[in-house]
């Protein structure tokens, strides 16, 4: 395998990365295109349909012999350059290679993990991430990352709701939109950009009972209006590859599947970008019983549309009298398309020496801080005990197997995250209380651990301090892929733990880190206050510190609902109201006998330290045509005594529709910033248009008739108004 470094003119790396290039005419590209595959033999053309993880001597061989068209995982600029070298000097045509990478919440300087992301709300800043995200991957010779995953998750036991926006489609589209222009910003031939890719097309977060992997089966409505519109957002935002998924649908496999691949995203949706396999999905199709070779798992899925295999090796099967010649060079064609759209033609090299004015910049690190504070979500705070008194508390006890963890933070993908750039809780509070305020710690148990060795210690600490800080959750491998739990509740003795301190009657507050809502009835009224702080990053230490001792009032709001139980599961808040809607007072009716109907934290829930007041809910004009706006206004108060941040959310009920609709659906969401005191009028205009259904015969309508408005600061405490929408 070459080791040797390649030198590049200073003045050709200059050209490549400090200036903004225009890139080439569409026609320009297709007319490079036309001449590469007229040129190009079926085995070359498969090769560029091809992708390997990591290199070794003979991948670069038949990277020589035109046999590979991307790899990832391969990491580094002067690793890229020399495959480069391979590809674009020793092939025969010359073809550079794609090379990506899971880079799914941070490069080197790790964000929070994208649900903890989403609830900030904050579509801006999480562009902004992505966007520092590219730059640091691009300048260590990557051009392609394997995000955004915009797939929406109702069942938390599914691991991978860690990697989304959670369970709304309106917030799920947002932030899609979002991390699509911050990977690839405004022109893809800047080379400190990054493909995105939009994951997992598509109904993967629908999986049966939460398992990873799983096989799906969902009706076309819940298609259309569930899981395709964060992938028709990104598509919209200019998305340049998608991702196949591992889960059928209703038997018929996402990456064997006509009617979503071709019908939908490159018939209806006129995608003109390429579509690459989960890791061996295609041969998988083996697995799911619809392919008896790798060669009929190939011609299964390049007939559905999959334009590059992934670590399948079924396009280098015997693929050249089974299939059309013509789908093979529609593949290429969008392959090759995106090389030069991203400018690998112009400039296949990366300037070795970029990354050391990159990586890991200061500001990075305040971006970083900042979205960290604004993804954690106060969940409880009884008789007001955050923020702590600093001036009145003399010692705190801070207890927990996560306390003075480093590695959790950095949450699942965490890329090339490094735990010694990690300030965990315990640092964190230490920095903050400084001498002010003596800090006991001790970890109690182990995350997983069945031994309450250490309960006495912690129950020893727990009763000579004021208060008693306790950071419990799971460790970063429990969320993310192949890491579904069948109960949601605290790992191992956590929940022992916390009930022994408990009894020492010291106020708690209970710092959860974990990468997916929990089930924590069982401990709720043990503990004072709850902060959710997920999987923060490298500043997750900071952020919560900020946040206990009120330097930050937290501002985020869940995009995933907390479930009372496991047994609840799936409880979200746009659900149908059915024909007998759920009544504890009436017995049949659909409910569970033991169980309020509603989720213990719901979506669009977060608690502030000051107290926000709805009032003045105006609709312009209470009946529009289906070509108009809707505008609507509120009055937003702070009528607390610090200056907060809060999240106002907008949600609609269609009251009759052709066919049954939710009890309400996010159309809207504003953060508005509050002195004490202070009140604004927040604005909203809709088109009616976003108010449409998929009628009886599945095309999207917008239909006459009345409507409720609900504006509040979560999906459960609103203001209401009516309105029609007329012929």
């Amino acid at each position: 395998m070459i080791k040797k470094m390649v030198q590049f003119p200073v003045i050709v790396i200059l050209s490549v990365v400090c200036v903004l290039a225009k890139g080439l005419s569409s026609a320009d590209i297709e007319s490079k295109i036309d001449n590469l595959l007229a040129k190009m033999t079926f085995e070359e053309k498969i090769g560029q349909m091809t992708q390997f993880s990591g290199i070794n001597d003979a991948k670069e061989e038949m990277i020589r012999k035109g046999q590979i068209g991307s790899l990832l995982n391969v990491i580094g600029a002067e690793e890229v350059n020399c495959i480069q070298r391979i590809a674009t000097e020793e092939s025969r045509l010359g073809i550079p290679i794609i090379f990506g990478l899971d880079v799914i919440h941070g490069y080197r300087t790790m964000f929070p993990i994208p649900l903890a992301a989403s609830a900030s709300w904050d579509t801006a800043l999480v562009r902004e991430a992505a966007e520092i995200a590219a730059k640091e991957a691009a300048s260590e010779g990557l051009n392609w990352t394997f995000a955004p995953m915009v797939d929406i998750a109702r069942d938390p036991r599914w691991g991978r709701i860690a990697e989304g926006a959670g369970e709304d489609p309106f917030l799920g589209s947002a932030m899609a939109t979002a991390q699509v222009k911050g990977f690839q910003g405004a022109n893809l031939s800047n080379s400190l950009t990054l493909l995105a890719c939009a994951k997992h097309y598509v109904g993967y977060g629908e999986a049966e009972g939460g398992r990873d992997y799983n096989t799906t089966d969902f009706s076309e409505r819940s298609l259309r209006e569930i899981y395709l519109p964060p992938f028709k957002a990104a598509v919209d935002a200019g998305v340049g590859s998608l991702m196949s998924a591992f889960n059928d649908i209703g038997g018929v496999p996402a990456t064997g599947n006509v009617h979503t691949l071709r019908d939908i995203l490159k018939g209806e949706w006129n995608f003109n970008g390429f579509v690459v396999s989960d890791w061996n999905s295609i041969g998988e199709l083996m697995n799911h019983g619809i392919a008896g070779s790798p060669a009929n798992a190939g011609t299964i899925a390049l007939l559905a549309g999959v334009d590059m295999d992934m670590e399948g090796r079924c396009y280098s099967s015997d693929l050249k009298n089974r299939v059309d010649q013509k789908l093979v060079d529609d593949a290429v064609r969008r392959i090759l398309r995106i090389k030069f759209k991203i400018g690998l033609f112009d400039h296949p090299y990366i300037d070795e020496n970029l990354q050391k004015d990159i990586i890991r910049k200061t500001e990075y690190s305040e971006i970083a801080l900042k979205l960290a504070r604004e993804s954690i979500v106060l969940l409880k705070n009884e008789e007001k005990i955050l923020p702590l008194k600093c001036n009145k508390l003399k010692s705190v006890a801070v207890i927990g197997p996560l306390a003075d963890d480093n590695d959790a933070p950095l949450g699942t993908w965490r890329c090339q995250g490094e735990r010694e750039y990690v300030t965990t809780v315990l640092q964190g509070l230490q920095r903050k209380f400084q001498d002010d305020v003596t800090v006991y710690y001790t970890k109690g148990c182990d995350i997983e651990s069945k031994k309450q060795k250490g309960f006495r210690k912690a129950v020893s600490l727990a009763a000579k301090s004021d208060v008693v800080i306790m950071v419990m959750g799971e460790s970063a491998d429990m969320s993310g892929e192949a890491a579904s739990r069948s109960n949601l509740g605290l790992p191992g003795v956590q929940t022992d733990l916390i009930k022994a301190v408990a009894a020492t009657e010291k106020p708690i507050v209970l710092v959860l880190m974990n990468g997916r809502p929990l089930a924590i009835a069982d401990i709720e009224s043990d503990v004072a206050a709850i902060v959710e702080s997920w999987h923060l990053g490298d500043q997750h230490g900071n952020a919560v510190a900020d946040v206990l001792v009120g330097d930050y009032n937290p501002s985020g709001k869940l995009t995933a609902g907390f479930p009372r139980t496991v047994g609840q599961i799936p409880v979200y808040y746009n659900h149908k109201n059915s024909g007998r809607p759920g009544n504890l007072d009436e017995k049949y009716t659909s409910k569970y006998l033991d169980l309020p109907l509603s989720s213990m934290y719901p979506f669009g829930y977060g608690l502030s330290y000051t107290k926000f007041e709805y009032s003045g809910l105006t609709i312009q004009h209470s009946a529009i045509h289906r070509n108009e706006k809707l505008n609507v206004t509120v009055n937003v108060k702070n009528s607390g005594n610090t200056a907060g941040t809060e999240i106002v959310q907008l949600y609609i009920r269609d009251l009759v529709g052709s066919v049954t609709r939710p009890v309400k659906e996010l159309k809207g969401f504003r953060r508005v910033n509050l002195q004490p005191g202070e009140e604004k009028t927040v604005t909203f205009a809709i088109a009616a248009g976003e108010f449409g259904l998929y009628d009886i015969n599945l095309n999207y309508v917008v239909e006459a008739g009345d409507f409720e408005l609900m504006v509040g600061g979560n999906s459960t405490d609103v203001i209401t108004g009516k309105f029609k929408i007329i012929e």
